[in-house]
């Protein structure tokens, strides 16, 4: 397996042992905070239960997580070192060549850094070909997007190892402070200081102005592409000719800061803890994890923005689904929030979803796929049963086996069990499905190589014992 080391466990650290680690990556982390294995540890809890419901197949096994007494033992076999340790140029650069002495020559080297360049983290010092900067943003185990700054090859080779797990890795052209997002947000952090210490708004309010405004357009469509839309037919140019001579009216204040006085610290905390006070960090962490999911999991429906990203990961993780000889493991994943209904379990609705979602595994594997269906042929769903024998929540992770009871011409039945972690049958189902013509929209016989492959799965199925009896 390959192995990740994390140096530095915060929230950061701990959203990249997470990532790492429900990928299947061994994990070594060091840090000297006694506290770190309990942060780290729930951390990893709240990504076990958020991450696997972004997809529609399971992830793959966990890697073994060790932590390490020191810096030396955590790097030493690792294939991509995590620096993510406090925000000071001088702690960095110490870390990092201490990491540099006792890594293995091909492995990356990454900080997490949100404002330094990697010339002023290596600054001479040691070699600049492994030091890369990888700056992720919080949660890491959710939010896809890593800022890369440095050599063009070793950022190529991040890029791989990033995308392999689900994340979107930016090449940044060019070394800048504060990189491309953080300059982006940090103009806007500016602006909500100024309305706060002018009191025009709370940090409720501001905050609002995202919820409930242009922040729902940002999650799916960005800057530009959200004003190219309004600038109507006539497009971005129109736009920039109707809002352009704005930008030299006095409105901001980009390069001025308030002055932090105790009384705005003060001022911001008092609002923050009215606005957020009621929930702990980690009920606030959950109910953002959850919040992002249910919002991600409709950007995957419709195969926009991050949607897309993490359906090309679905695709990634379908090619590892279990086609061995026996049942079918037709389905293998995890309970998603939005499944979920006011009695906080999965809504029975999303068992038929389920079952369907097994069904058409088994479509594709006898070759009734996509492109099968393109050419006007298909399978049609005429009759289900289902049985509910337990319930399951959000996180809880599931499978499903299918065999195929009945192969008969135009006619297949399908049987599917659906089983907990431990193996406790949560529900089963009997399927009857008509293949159809598209075309008329009636019924008619598969295509020789489809049938021929339901009837090598149904002999197969044939001598097992029918699901719905063992």
């Amino acid at each position: 397996m390959p192995t990740a080391a994390i140096i530095g466990g915060g929230v950061i650290g701990g959203g990249w042992a997470a990532r790492f680690l429900l990928n299947g990556w061994d994990v070594n982390i060091f840090d000297p905070d006694p506290e770190a294995e309990r942060k780290i540890g729930e951390v990893i809890d709240n990504a076990r239960r958020a991450l696997p419901a972004l997809y529609d197949h399971a992830l793959p096994n966990e890697g073994k997580l060790i932590f390490h007494d020191s810096l030396e033992t955590a790097v030493k076999t690792a294939d991509w070192i995590a620096e993510s340790v406090p925000e000071r140029l001088d702690l960095k650069q110490k870390i990092l060549g201490q990491i540099e002495n006792a890594a293995k020559h091909d492995a990356i080297i990454a900080s997490s850094t949100s404002g330094f360049k990697p010339s002023e983290l290596h600054a001479g010092r040691f070699s600049s070909d492994r030091i890369i900067v990888a700056h992720p943003f919080n949660p890491v185990y959710l939010i896809p997007l890593v800022e890369l700054v440095g050599p063009e090859t070793t950022v190529k080779k991040a890029q791989k190892i990033l995308t392999s797990m689900g994340s979107y890795p930016l090449h940044v052209r060019k070394e800048i402070d504060a990189h491309i997002a953080d300059r982006l947000l940090e103009a806007v952090w500016r602006e909500g200081l100024w309305l706060i210490n002018d009191g025009i708004a709370t940090t409720e309010e501001i905050d609002a102005t995202f919820t409930y405004g242009f922040g729902l357009r940002w999650a799916q469509m960005g800057l530009f592409e959200t004003y190219r839309v309004a600038g109507g037919e006539a497009g971005m140019a129109h736009f920039m000719a109707q809002f352009g001579p704005c930008l030299k009216w006095p409105w901001t204040k980009l390069m001025d800061v308030p002055d932090l006085t105790d009384e705005l610290v003060q001022r911001i905390a008092e609002q923050s803890d009215k606005q957020s006070g009621a929930h702990s960090i980690r009920e606030l962490e959950r109910k953002r994890d959850d919040n992002l999911v249910a919002i991600m999991r409709a950007l995957k429906n419709r195969n926009w923005g991050t949607g897309a990203l993490l359906n090309k990961m679905d695709e990634k993780l379908s090619e590892t689904a279990d086609t061995k000889a026996g049942y079918f493991r037709s389905v293998a994943r995890s309970v998603p929030v939005d499944w979920t209904d006011y009695n906080l379990h999965m809504n029975e609705g999303r068992y038929g979803q389920v079952f369907s979602d097994a069904a058409d595994a088994v479509m594709i594997s006898i070759g009734a796929d996509a492109e099968y269906i393109k050419s006007g042929l298909s399978y049609f769903t005429v009759e289900t049963k289902i049985n509910y024998l337990e319930e399951c929540v959000a996180g809880d992770r599931f499978c499903v086996d299918s065999q195929i009871i009945l192969a008969d011409g135009k006619k297949l039945k399908l049987a599917h069990k659906m089983y907990a972690e431990n193996r406790t049958v949560i529900a089963t189902c009997e399927q009857f499905l008509l293949h159809v013509d598209l075309t008329t929209r009636k019924s008619c016989p598969p295509r020789d190589d489809v049938e021929a492959n339901m009837m090598s799965m149904a002999k197969t199925h044939a001598a097992l014992p029918t699901l719905l009896e063992s």
